[in-house]
């Protein structure tokens, strides 16, 4: 079976997952491992929840609060992360996803 690749849309997506306070990061970092250990179609809630179209998120809970990661699967096994940060609010912001989409968009012919 081929395995899933995660990348970053951008430098600026990748700053964002790396700026994260590290307890909650290392949560991420382990839900990554585990997609591309067992494959995206294993991993469910609550690591990952549908957001609208191709947008998902991978979440994660720390010490320090919540984050999210939003990302969009691609042809060839890939995710690509578009967004992360803390989540400070009972529903993923809706700046957060505008620019996620953004960032798609660019991707796409």
């Amino acid at each position: 079976m081929h395995s899933w690749t995660i990348e970053f849309v951008n430098s600026e997506a990748e700053a964002e997952f790396l700026a994260l306070p590290a307890d909650i990061k290392a949560r991420l970092d382990r839900i990554i491992l585990l997609i591309m250990e067992y494959g995206l179609e294993r991993i469910g809630e609550p690591n990952i929840k549908h957001l609208r179209g191709k947008l998902w998120e991978l979440r994660a809970h720390g010490r320090t609060g919540q984050a999210r990661s939003i990302h969009a699967t691609m042809t060839g096994r890939r995710i690509i992360i578009l967004r992360s940060f803390i989540k400070k609010t009972a529903k993923t912001p809706e700046r957060g996803i505008t620019l996620a989409l953004a960032r798609l968009k660019k991707l796409e012919p």
